[in-house]
């Protein structure tokens, strides 16, 4: 069952319009709002005197993001933008790995429904309730089958085996079976 998408979009803005781009941020954000399955959005810069914003939204689910990113509704909204703010790359982010990019500075349009991550040891948790696991299964494997191979070797292959395994199947699912521990007491 998927779970929450974080869509991460870096844009390029004319210094000159940023009042314009604040007004364009709000815009999208209460456009977005209206849409099933919106659950926040927000933008980092990485210096004061950056042209590149990091903006960031996030839906329920894949199908909620499909129809906002779908809509009229966003296409009017980026047609509004041309002139100063141009797309310059995108990313979708699920499950665990959104954890690991932790801002270093952050200026919302509107955070208050975007959930924050969890503390670093209920993340330490939840990766450990799959690596541990994996990694006595991925071992005794090893040792039962490829116990005559060069143990380099063999440690190779099974990083190689278990780290898609980790990354998108068993964190995925856990962290979605966790959700309800890991967001306790987090607005």
């Amino acid at each position: 069952m998927p779970g929450p998408v974080t869509v991460s979009i870096a844009r390029h803005v004319d210094p000159s319009q940023e009042d314009q781009m604040h007004a364009w941020l709000r815009a999208g954000t209460e456009l977005a709002e209206r849409f099933d399955g919106f659950l926040g959005s927000g933008w980092v810069r990485p210096g004061v005197d950056s042209t590149q914003w990091h903006m960031l939204y996030r839906f329920d689910s894949p199908e909620s993001l499909e129809a906002w990113e779908s809509s009229a509704q966003r296409r009017w909204w980026l047609d509004s933008g041309q002139g100063f703010v141009a797309e310059a790359s995108r990313e979708h982010r699920t499950g665990i790995e959104g954890w690991f990019d932790e801002p270093t500075s952050v200026d919302t349009a509107d955070l208050r429904t975007a959930a924050q991550p969890p503390p670093r040891w209920k993340q330490m948790v939840a990766i450990f309730l799959v690596f541990f696991p994996l990694s006595l299964v991925a071992n005794e494997l090893a040792r039962v089958y490829l116990s005559d191979w060069w143990l380099a070797a063999r440690v190779l292959l099974t990083v190689c085996v278990m780290t898609p395994l980790m990354t998108y199947v068993l964190l995925p699912w856990v962290t979605g079976l966790l959700a309800p521990w890991l967001h306790r007491g987090r607005a």
